[in-house]
């Protein structure tokens, strides 16, 4: 997430690694890599001029994606450098001719977003394996499943879909995801579900990665709100989302394999209008969060923790809070708050 502006502090971005065990941190003077639970900065590195704008990890090892960014760049905007942190030193790197919005990693692969066109890498070698057209995409928005199958999601060519290209298969399936521009979108673990968030910020639809078909639609509000992120959990059976609103969601989703046999098997909120649902309009159907928590920093993202019905959300001014949440009471309880930045007040 680029948080270059959002608060007042030297951070730029913060990003969850694969399995979001840690997180990383990109800011004017270098950047850093923090564990997730518990909170414990692993390393940092700082440079005499220039920021990190982009900092990718690749799981926990010790070869990361940089970009530079700020207003004293350490590296071009427009330059990904792959770096060995046992060296000290970039080893690699991938120039183009326009800035670069994102990168992602999987121990085999290597994809660049720029605003609309995103390029894939083998690893080994850097030899350019595919290239897609997109849609204009300032946020860099794409999904790399980070193991096991290779599937890759990304804005399509036509505002509001996505392009979803399978590349154990061989399959390219696009789906019109929302009539807005997207403003998030999420694969799970396998590859095999997507989820996706347009500006408007109020439904969250679920999606099968195969064949397209929508399997859930889900209501985060009813007024606009700007979706920072989205993410599954280890066995797709639940999803958690934050928004500028400062509020976490946490929605309940059915087993993948009860998905396509039964759509009404969740335990999320619903409407009490909701047996109306075929006579009003959509808004009473909709299947509203199982559990939330609200976070005072309104710039973060979120996702599941390493512990059962745990959630970890990482915050723009430098804060780190766990949750613990039960799906099925509808509770959340504040397990602890950190903060992996300095504060003003902690000079």
């Amino acid at each position: 997430m680029n948080v270059e502006g959002l608060a007042k502090n030297e951070l730029l971005h913060i990003g969850f690694n694969q399995d979001y065990g840690c997180f990383s941190c990109g800011t004017d003077r270098g950047f850093f890599v923090c564990n997730c639970d518990p909170l414990k900065e692993r390393f940092h590195r700082e440079f005499e001029n220039g920021g990190i704008g982009i900092v990718e990890m690749l799981f926990r090892c010790n070869i990361l994606a940089l970009v530079g960014r700020g207003k004293n760049p350490r590296f071009p905007p427009n330059k990904v450098m792959i770096w060995d942190d046992y060296q000290n030193k970039c080893i690699a790197e991938l120039e183009f001719r326009s800035e670069v919005r994102a990168v992602k990693l999987r121990r085999d692969r290597i994809v660049v977003v720029l605003d609309t066109k995103v390029y894939v890498y083998n690893f080994a070698d850097l030899q350019l394996l595919h290239q897609i057209e997109t849609s204009k995409n300032p946020k860099g928005l794409c999904s790399l499943s980070p193991s096991n199958s290779n599937v890759l999601a990304v804005p399509g060519i036509k505002p509001g879909s996505v392009h979803i290209e399978n590349y154990d298969l061989k399959t390219t399936q696009i789906i019109h995801a929302h009539t807005n521009e997207l403003s998030q979108l999420a694969l799970n673990r396998d590859g095999s579900r997507l989820a996706t968030s347009s500006e408007k910020g109020t439904l969250i639809r679920i999606f099968d990665c195969v064949n397209g078909t929508k399997l859930k639609e889900l209501r985060r509000g009813a007024d606009k709100a700007e979706i920072y992120s989205l993410a599954f959990n280890a066995d797709s059976t639940a999803l958690c989302l934050s928004s500028d609103k400062g509020t976490i969601h946490i929605f309940g989703l059915a087993n993948p394999q009860q998905f396509a046999q039964d759509r009404n098997n969740n335990i999320n909120r619903q409407s009490s209008f909701s047996f109306m649902k075929d006579i009003l309009p959509a808004y009473f159907s909709s299947e509203w969060s199982a559990a939330s928590f609200h976070v005072p920093e309104p710039h973060s993202i979120c996702a599941f923790g390493s512990t059962p019905n745990s959630i970890i959300v990482v915050c723009a001014d430098g804060t780190c809070y766990k949750y613990l949440y039960d799906i099925g009471k509808g509770e959340c309880k504040q397990e602890w708050y950190g903060r992996f930045l300095k504060s003003d007040d902690d000079e």
